[in-house]
């Protein structure tokens, strides 16, 4: 097993003093353990933060990042039954104002600017999501309590394209969601028995000019298992790195092959298959329900996302071979490919 896929277990700074990969943080963790005090270039920095939140009814896809020379801030809320979209988008040239923490949950986050509110609070035992904005005429507000149970296990991984160019990232799926959402004051309310569990993203790295990958997740119940899915694709090829794995019941059943996303780019709202390539651990087809596209215009560069929520079926290994059934499993598979 290289260093790229070896187990850390203590705190680790990111980066050398010279902005450069530390060697030491090469590798992945059950929980955050790195500290992303980032010193590289200016404009190939970028700092993620994006919840989504998914129930029976629907989601709740909250972003706040920094470019370096841009900041974007959004709420989108998904309607599962009638594919409507709610969505307040707010860009800020320079990022001016913006502020990220440089550890998982280390600092609240709070924005408030040309209509949406949004707020990433730490609470004891979890994480609050406010938001608040107008969309088609609606009014939109939220207020999530997405919890962190003791022991619940995530994945945590730095990908090491070169000693200049690397990202630490941070995927926790399956946790409890709590919560009310309002539109224009009609209230639904979601937890466990809407099966509500929230997935935070958290990235910090030194990017590439030039950027394309793939990610699947998804959280639900099984035949009385919670289980989640976490896949990466395209941009880990090649690192030694993987953002691979399964969670069951909580525990992290890490993945360290590379899988292979197979779709069709003119159409992403046609069937996935997710495949592992080195074995059968995962088998995998994804089918769309709903294509939520997004494009982020930049003077001299632009990003596009086609982000497609629907439905998994087949099965996983976990980390003992046994295999997993996961039909019906509820989440997003996406796209993205940009110059940044």
């Amino acid at each position: 097993m290289g260093g790229n896929s070896r187990e850390l277990d203590g705190a680790v700074a990111l980066c050398t003093p010279g902005g450069r990969l530390n060697p030491d943080a090469k590798g992945w963790s059950r929980r955050p353990l790195h500290r992303c005090e980032l010193r590289g270039p200016w404009g190939r920095r970028k700092r993620w933060e994006y919840w989504c939140v998914t129930w029976n009814g629907g989601a709740l896809a909250l972003t706040y990042a920094d470019f370096d020379y841009l900041g974007m801030a959004s709420a989108l809320l998904l309607d599962r039954e009638t594919g409507r979209e709610l969505e307040k988008v707010v860009p800020v040239p320079l990022a001016l104002g913006f502020s990220l923490p440089d550890t998982v949950g280390g600092a609240d986050i709070v924005f408030e600017r040309l209509g949406l509110r949004l707020a990433f609070r730490e609470e004891r035992g979890g994480t609050r999501l406010v938001t608040r904005f107008q969309s088609r005429g609606r009014l939109v507000e939220a207020d999530v309590l997405v919890a962190r149970p003791p022991g619940h296990e995530t994945l945590n991984v730095v990908v090491p394209w070169s000693e200049a160019l690397f990202q630490f990232t941070s995927k926790q799926n399956t946790l409890p969601a709590t919560g009310t959402i309002r539109v224009d004051g009609v209230a639904q309310t979601m937890g466990p028995e809407e099966q509500a569990f929230g997935c935070l993203d958290f990235g910090r790295g030194v990017w590439p000019a030039h950027t394309v990958w793939n990610w699947a997740s998804a959280s639900g119940v099984v035949e009385g298992r919670v289980v989640g899915l976490q896949f990466g694709g395209k941009w880990t090829d090649g690192t030694g790195a993987t953002e691979n794995g399964v969670c069951l019941d909580g525990r992290l059943h890490k993945i360290h092959e590379d899988v292979r996303f197979e779709y069709d780019r003119r159409d992403v709202r046609k069937p996935w298959r997710i495949t592992s390539k080195g074995s059968d651990r995962v088998r995998l087809d994804f089918l769309p329900t709903h294509e939520k596209q997004t494009k982020v215009p930049l003077v001299v560069a632009g990003a596009e996302i086609h982000q497609c929520f629907g439905r998994f079926s087949g099965d996983v290994r976990d980390d003992s071979g046994a295999r997993v059934r996961v039909d019906g499993l509820y989440g997003w598979a996406e796209e993205l490919r940009a110059r940044w």
